[in-house]
Order: C-alpha cells, then structure tokens, then sequence
C-alpha cells in the first residue's frame, strides 16, 4: 500500500494520458509503472525517468488531473481488487481522491532512491547540488507563478543530488583535518518516518529528562530541509538577520553616533505548538505542499526539531540543536525583520540626508542586528522614538508570533553612559579617541629610539654585507695576480672588460651616493677637508698666485655646495614646522571629532570570563592556576589538545573585542599553567620540570618522534587580533565537557564520526561539567551567566573515536553535532 503522500509527476506530453507516481513516504523516486487512463483501453509502461522535468501534480486530482484516471498493476500478474474505504490517517482531500479512485499498485520491483536504470542506458551518477543549482532547480520545476509558491518539496528531500550535497556537507564538516572530506555512500532510502529515526538518551541522573538524538539518515533529511528552505526564503530574508556572530559584531561597530539602544530580552521558553503553528502558516505562505508541513510538524511533535527561545544554546554546536533549526528561528522571526524594516524606512523618509557636505548634520536612524533569537536596536535620534520602535517590535513579538518578552529586561539605555550586553559581549558608544587614543610623549620617544636602533641594525648588515664582498673581491684579484706573476695566461672566448668595468663603476656610483646621503657623514668630511685652512688668510693669499687663489675658491664653494649645503637647515627647519602644523591638524581634528562623532566600543565581559575560568577548575578560589586531576588518565598530547582547544576558541570569539589583551592574559597565563600543572600532577613532578620537558610552547611527540605544537604559543597569541572572519563557535561545548579515556581490550567498535570508517578506535567516556559539579545550569547564581550546557543525557555516554576525530573534538574543530550521538557503546 502506499501513502498519502503520493505525488503524481506530469502528463506524457505525446499522449496525453500517462501519469507517474512517486511513493514519497516510502522513499520512491523513480520506477516503472503500468498505467490505464481513460479513455484509452490499453496498458502501456511509463518510466518515470523520462519525466523527471514535468511539473509535479499533486494525487487529489488538481490541474491536469481532473479526469478520473486508473492505474493497474502488468497484465502478467493478477490486480488486486479496489478498495473505498479511507484510512484515519489519511489528509481529507487525498482520502477523498482514494475513495473516487482505484488503489495504485506498483510493478514488482524493489524500492529505492536510486533512479532505475533503463534497459537502453545506465544511469549516471548524481552530481552534488550548490546552491545556485538548488535555487535553479526550485525556480524551474517547483514554483508556479500562478500563486506565486513553491509546490512539492517533499519529493526533493530524497532527490539524490540534494541528498549528495547534504552527505558531502556534513563530511566536510566532520573532518576539518583532511584536505578534502571523504565521498560518503550512496544514500539507499528516504526517510519515512522521523519518529522512527530517533534514539532517546537517558540520562545518567533520574530527575534528568531523555534527549531525541537523530540518526544519521535523519540528519540528512533535514539538512536537505534547510537547504531547500533556506532557498525558498534567504532571497527574501532582511540584511541585518544574519547567520554568523562576527558579521553581527563587525556591523554593530560600524554604527555611527549612537544615542540609545535596547536588547529585546526574551523570556526562555520552549518553541510550544502555538510556536509552530505560527511557523508553518508564515512556511505555508510560500510552500504549497501539505504533505512538507505534515513532515515538520512530525518533526516537533517527536522532538526530533526541539529547542527553547530566549536561552542561550542556540548556535553554539550542541547536540540538542538540530541541523535545522538556525533555519526555522529565521523564519520564525521573519515578521520581526518586517516591522523593523519598515520602522527604518518611515524614518528614512521622515529624516533624509542633507547632501551640503559643509554643514555638519547628524541624520536620524534606526539600525538593528538579529542572531537567531536575540535582537538589539541602535538608533540615533530622541528617547521617545527608541521608545515607539520598542513597543512596535515588542508588540509584533507577543501578538503575532506568540512571543513571552521581558519588558524589564528590554529597557532602553543610554548608549553613552550604559553598557549592554548582546552575543555575549559589551557593546557602548564612545568617542573615537578612546578607541584609536593619540601616541603619548613616552610613547614617541620609545617609538624613535626603536627606528633609531633598526635603522642602526640595517646599516650594521649592509656594513657586513659590503665587508664580504670587498674581502671576496681582493681574494680574486689577488688569485689572479699570483696567476699572472707566475706566467700564466687566461683566455677566454669573450671580453669582459668592459662589462666589469661598467659594473664596478655602477657600483662605487652608487655607493658613494647612499654614503653622502647621509647628513653626518656629509658634516664629517666637509670638517676633515676645511679643517687647518690657512689659505684663507689675505697675507697668504696675497702672496699666492691667482691661478692658485681662484682655484682654491672654486674647490670651497663645490665643497660647501655638496657637503655642507646651507640650504639643509633651512629644509629641516621647515620640516619641523610642517611636521608640527600637521600635528596641529590632527590635534584639532581629534578634537572636533571627538565632540560630533561616536563610536561603538566592543568588550569581552571580562569578569563572566574569569568566572568561567575559575567554574572549570583552571584557577583556585584566589585566582592562581591548579591542576585538573580529572585529566590525568589522558595522554600527554590529548592534555595539551583539550587546553588548547578551549584557549583558542576563547581567543576566535574574542578576536574582536577592544580588550583582547585581556582575554590573551586568561589564556596566555591561567591555561597554560593550569596545564603544566596537571601534567606535572601526572608524571609526579615540579612545574619547573613540566616547564623544561615540554618546553614553554608545550610541544609534544606524535607518533612519528616529530614535535607538535597544539597550544598557541606567546607569540601567536600577541599577533592575534579582528582579522579573522569565520564564525567561530563558543567555547561552551569545549569548556564544558572532558574526554576521560578508558582502558578497554576490544577497540574493534567504528568511529562516530559521520561517515568515518575507521575501526581502529579508541573509548571516551563525556564527563560533563554540570553533573561534575551537581549545579544546575539555569541557576544563574552558581552557573556563568550566558554560558550554556550540554544535556545532561550525554554523561558518562561512551563513544569510540579514531585517533584523527579524537584530537578534532579535543581542539574543538568539531563537536558532538558532527558525531553520530545513536552510536554511543553501553560500557558497564
């Protein structure tokens, strides 16, 4: 029997009386069918894959389907006799077309996603889809301009190259390490039921509730949904939604002249079914397939897409965020984006821009960011509009989408005085000279002492430079004079005399001239060449002879000329005054922008930072670096990866920040010792000894006796700085989850990792913090503010990794979302 998500691909274009159905709930894309339509007597077979380019129709008869058609199985094999009657679970219109319809029987053939090869030609292979070909594909075969939506989705979740592309997507992700990710294998079937692709994880503590965890094959279906969506509706989307925190931060602080913002605060609450009855109406406004939203409300009503609003786990790779819910938040808050664009555009209208450029004006504007859930409003212009913009978008929150929002939490702050924290981060408006701050007098003077001593530097190695080859060039003039005193003769097939000469005299030129080039040595031998002077004297002059005296004064003025040109200090006082008009300038220009011009100062909340440090075990209750003893049962090499992952995840999210010197500090010092520390608590050791074994970079062995280096070291971290311009992910996964490695003889389970066929593995078992420390993460008073958990179901979970994932997970390159969570082994 099939489903009643039956889709029904085209009419035959020369007869005008086959149809072709695809089973879509039982994972069929392509067979061979046998079709009887009236009023044609005759059975004929169809392959579908010659109609793959028709239009889909849907089975309840719409379109080119109002004429009753009846399909039969081959006249070889006997028809099973119709049926009326309609099954419970069936739509209402598709159990109406069962009942004025025979049933549909298929061929004898075995069901799979595969296109079938036809007897005249194999099938190709399926070619990944970028993109482009996705919006293509939508655009040409799925779109009807008519109502102006998107029809038939469903089907294209099994399309082979949409599945392709999502396999390929989630290898590439799964294996940062490998220069290109591994081909995975060819897709068998679609995805039917979510409900039975999930596994629930109980967790280790009773009070806990179970996680649904996804199966590899559900994890593609809905990353084809997000790709088909995020096709449909990113053309649309608003330009300040967007999809990385760095893209956010970058534009906040490109706003100009802030008065006041807010951070619409919204209250954590789970995405409820009023939720999502909201999200399939705004997904149904540009989708006409029910059987696309039947699909994605059994997705929340078996919690295989499950997530809270207002919290802080979105976007920071957990297990429990689904590859699709970025997607589905966007368009959610899709109204939201709408309101705030059309607030920015009355204001727009309201305040145009004044086009004199000697008038010094400051327009009023409304500008936002949204990340997933969390939204902020800068503005700069009065009170009261801030207040009118608020309640406008606090007003589509609660109405239209059902939104709870914490109206205290949402209040407006003054941008110059106040402080407000979005993404993670502190964000306020100062002037620029706080953030570009003019060079003090000190600074100067060490800035020209160190020109002075690399100006001193270079002049030492072009001396030594000009020393070698003056000692090389007298040892070949004196080889060849030796060669000559003793009779011997050179010949040579061509002259060079000429060339040498040329070359030697190209080069006393110029060395000459970039020695007189220099002021000093100018004054130097104009002192040596008029020092003892004594025919300047009128009664030795006057007994010289003329020819001698006017000779003499021509040789002074050519000296003074080219030494000791008087025209220098001219040249150099009028340097300095140049130099101090323009210091003037820039003076009065910090001035003048300093009392118009605001800018925003990004911060990293450098105290919730040191919390942290401190909730993880890295420091002591007075702030000093400790072991952590739960460690010790690891190699040397995966002590140093779990350090070094967590300190440069710190330092990717923080890169932007105006006080990154401090977050190098946590990192430069408190990591790192913690981790000689808890080295030197395994080897039963001093620090110093840690210190001088793994030297201060901490290097360590890998297998082939070279040294890696895995932690950043002094000098990468002082080079660092906002010119990284990937998304990196919050250290939350990292910080808050060990790997402790268990002694096991049977190391023959496979690799987690998705599409790893690795066997030669080795057994993790995750030690989370929060059960580590019994807190509970939603208690703000003994957990981090805004740093989230892993669930508590993965505790103690064992899962078997191969040598290159482990260290990834432990860099933090990847995270259990990369991971097949339904593969965990039970150890006892």
């Amino acid at each position: 029997m099939y489903s009643e998500k039956s889709v029904v691909y085209g009419l035959d274009r020369e007869e005008g009386d086959a149809l072709v159905v695809v089973d879509v709930a039982h994972g069929l894309t392509a067979t061979r069918w046998t079709v009887h339509a009236r009023p044609t007597p005759a059975h004929r077979t169809v392959d579908t894959t010659a109609l793959r380019s028709y239009p889909p129709l849907l089975l309840d008869g719409r379109h080119h389907c109002a004429a009753a058609v009846e399909l039969e199985r081959p006249a070889a094999q006997p028809s099973r006799p119709s049926t009326s009657t309609t099954k419970p679970h069936m739509l209402p219109r598709l159990a109406r077309a069962h009942a004025r319809h025979p049933v549909i029987h298929p061929a004898a053939r075995a069901l799979c996603t595969a296109s079938t090869p036809t007897p005249t030609a194999a099938a190709s292979p399926a070619a990944p889809l970028s993109t482009a070909d996705l919006e293509l594909l939508l655009r040409r075969g799925h779109y009807s301009p008519t109502t102006r939506r998107f029809h038939s989705l469903l089907p294209l979740l099994s399309h082979p190259s949409l599945l392709l592309s999502s396999a390929l997507h989630l290898s590439g992700r799964a294996h940062p390490s490998l220069p290109s990710p591994p081909e995975p294998p060819a897709i068998s079937a679609a995805v039917s039921s979510p409900s039975s692709h999930l596994r629930l994880l109980i967790p280790s503590r009773l009070k806990g509730h179970p996680l649904p965890v996804p199966t590899l094959p559900l994890r593609l279906a809905l990353r084809s949904a997000a790709s088909a969506l995020d096709a449909v509706f990113a053309p649309r989307a608003a330009t300040f939604a967007y999809r990385g925190r760095h893209a956010a931060i970058r534009y906040l602080k490109s706003i100009p002249n802030a008065s006041w913002f807010f951070r619409v605060a919204i209250q954590r609450q789970p995405f409820a079914p009023r939720h999502v009855r909201r999200l399939l109406d705004a997904i149904s406004s540009k989708v006409d397939d029910p059987g696309f939203l039947d699909f994605l409300n059994e997705l929340f009503v078996s919690e295989a897409v499950s997530f809270e609003l207002g919290g802080c786990e979105l976007g920071r790779g957990l297990p429990q965020e689904s590859e699709l819910t970025a997607t589905l938040v966007n368009i959610f808050f899709d109204p939201v984006d709408r309101e705030l664009m059309a607030i920015r555009e009355d204001v727009h209208k309201k305040h145009p821009r004044m086009k004199d450029d000697s008038v010094l004006h400051t327009p009023v504007r409304v500008y936002a960011a949204r990340y997933l859930d969390e939204i902020m409003v800068v503005t700069s212009g009065s009170k009261m509009l801030t207040i009118e913009v608020r309640d406008r978008v606090i007003a589509v929150l609660e109405k239209d989408l059902e939104v709870k929002v914490d109206r205290l939490g949402s209040s407006i702050h003054s941008a110059v005085s106040e402080k407000v924290e979005f993404l993670g981060m502190e964000f306020q408006a100062v002037p620029p000279s706080v953030l570009h701050p003019p060079m003090s007098q000190k600074a100067k003077r060490a800035r020209k002492k160190y020109l002075k001593r690399k100006a001193a530097k270079a002049q030492e190695l072009k001396n030594a430079r000009e020393t070698r080859r003056k000692k090389l060039g007298l040892k070949i003039l004196n080889h060849l004079f030796k060669k000559v005193r003793r009779g011997h003769e050179f010949e040579f097939d061509f002259q060079i005399e000429n060339e040498v000469r040329q070359v030697f005299k190209e080069w006393a030129e110029e060395t000459v001239a970039e020695y007189f080039k220099s002021q000093e040595h100018c004054r130097y031998w104009h002192r040596l060449l008029t020092s003892g002077d004594f025919l300047s004297l009128p009664r030795v002059r006057d007994q010289l002879p003329p020819s001698l005296v006017d000779s003499y004064d021509k040789f002074q003025e050519t000296l003074d000329r080219l030494l000791m040109p008087m025209g220098n200090h001219d040249m150099s006082e009028e340097e300095e005054m140049l130099a101090e008009e323009e210091e003037e300038k820039q003076y009065e220009k910090r001035i003048v922008e300093d009392l118009t011009e605001l800018k925003m100062r990004v911060n990293a909340p450098i105290e919730l930072v040191r919390k942290a440090v401190k909730l993880a075990g890295f420091t002591n209750s007075m702030g000093r670096p400790r072991p952590i003893k739960l460690l010790l049962c690891l190699d040397d090499a995966d002590i140093i990866k779990w350090y070094a992952g967590v300190g440069r995840r710190w330092l990717d999210f923080f890169c932007c920040c105006r006080n990154f010197k401090m977050v190098k500090t946590v990192v430069s010092y408190h990591l790192r010792f913690s981790c000689f520390l808890t080295l030197a608590e395994k080897h039963e050791c001093t620090k110093r000894q840690a210190i001088s074994h793994f030297t201060k970079d901490l290097r360590v062995l890998n297998d082939d006796g070279g040294a890696e280096v895995h932690f950043p070291t002094e000098r990468e971290i002082k080079m660092m700085g906002d010119k990284n311009l990937s998304d990196p992910k919050p250290v939350d996964g990292t910080l808050t989850m060990i790997l402790v490695r268990l002694a096991v003889d049977d190391t023959s389970y496979p690799c987690v990792a998705h599409f790893c066929a690795k066997t030669d593995t080795v057994l993790y078992r995750i030690r989370l913090l929060q059960n580590r420390l019994n807190v509970d993460p939603s208690n703000e008073k003994k957990w981090v503010c805004g740093l989230s958990a892993i669930h508590e179901s993965l505790n103690k979970k064992c899962l078997p990794l191969c040598s290159m994932h482990a260290s990834d997970l432990l860099l933090g390159n990847i995270t259990l979302q990369d991971i097949d969570c339904t593969q965990f082994v039970d150890v006892g």
